[in-house]
């Protein structure tokens, strides 16, 4: 596999980070080892003038300060968040983007206002079909100039647990997390999730700003529609065990009793089953699994593996959720590189 990366991908990976795969081990992700995936630049927002316009389609437009959110009934979501191109640099042939390996992942606990509660107080209007959600940070991709927007079906956007979040793990969020305020849709990929949110407008016909119908969808070659990117596929990742190279990054495990732990999620529902192989995928056997502390969040597991020298083996794991859903053997190439969820494959040396 060809795995040059152009310096264009450097610069870009330098701006953003994944979590440490080590980092795996802590339930919910410490604010600064949680995955960041920044499209064009930080803004510098002033809390204290920042405003939320909720417009469009409804009979009672809204202009929200942060201390009034503040003051609405307030819900916690523990949700997985994930980048819809986690894998793409492990894809063949290359996808030019952000260099994904596997880190592109964070579990946190999110604190804000549903969704729902906001929009009901809007009023929508009945031919109300879709929501807007524009945030603060303005680029050009592809040519194309504008401020990042993403949109929700009415279904989706009226769901229980979507969230206008403004805070992370207890604190008010970073200013790379999305400082005053971002939309939180659990399940789906994080270019969902809109930072640096500043207005909502509920349409009356389908959205069709880049993000929707340029990018973020699976395309088989350039001329090809698509379909759109949505909910997040099932993974499992592990914790890498023993001590790493540090140019190889592979792992040297000492013999005898080994403890193998993780974490697994999917979008379409809790995970139901994880396996993991130490022979490079040849065979599986079923880890155990910890119990179900949130619907959107991560299910930790862990499996006991008696590690043998001299050998080198190939560690892997997959998960399966309650949807029906696995991790393909091999990932499925797409133009944009999103949707890698082939199992990790952890070189280990016994010594």
């Amino acid at each position: 596999m060809d795995a040059a990366i152009s310096q264009d991908e450097l610069q870009l990976a330098a701006r953003n980070h994944g979590l440490p795969l080590e980092a795996l081990r802590y339930p919910i992700t410490p604010a600064g080892l949680h995955y960041l995936l920044i499209h064009y630049d930080i803004p510098d927002v002033d809390a204290d003038a920042w405003m939320l316009n909720v417009d469009g389609r409804v009979a009672n437009p809204l202009t929200l300060t942060l201390a009034a959110l503040r003051e609405r009934p307030a819900r916690d979501v523990t949700a997985t968040m994930e980048c819809a191109g986690n894998g793409r640099a492990l894809l063949a042939p290359h996808v030019v983007s952000q260099p994904w390996l596997l880190e592109a992942v964070g579990n946190a606990t999110w604190t804000g206002v549903p969704l729902r509660a906001i929009l009901e107080e809007a009023e929508l209007l009945d031919d109300a079909v879709e929501v807007v959600f524009t945030g603060l940070d303005r680029g050009i991709e592809k040519g194309v100039e504008q401020s990042y927007q993403r949109s929700l079906e009415l279904d989706v956007a009226l769901a229980e647990d979507v969230l206008l979040a403004y805070e992370m793990n207890g604190a008010p969020l970073l200013p790379q997390h999305g400082f005053p305020l971002r939309l939180l849709v659990p399940g789906w990929y994080g270019m969902t999730n809109v930072k640096w949110l500043a207005g909502i407008t509920v349409l009356a016909e389908p959205f069709q700003g880049y993000q929707h119908t340029a990018a973020y969808r699976y395309r088989d070659h350039e001329e090809d529609e698509g379909t759109p990117v949505t909910r997040m596929q099932p993974r499992s990742l592990m914790v890498p065990p023993g001590i790493p190279d540090f140019n190889t990054r592979e792992r040297t495990v000492p013999a005898g009793a080994c403890v193998l732990e993780g974490r697994a999620w999917s979008g379409w529902g809790p995970v139901t089953r994880v396996e993991v192989s130490t022979d490079g995928g040849e065979t599986w056997a079923d880890a155990e699994l910890e119990p179900i502390e949130s619907r959107w969040g991560w299910r930790g597991w862990r499996f006991e593996w008696a590690a043998e020298e001299p050998e080198e083996y190939v560690l892997c794991c997959r998960a399966h959720d309650e949807a029906g859903n696995v991790q393909p053997d091999e990932a499925n190439w797409n133009v944009g590189g999103y949707s890698n969820n082939a199992p990790q494959r952890v070189p280990v040396t016994v010594k």
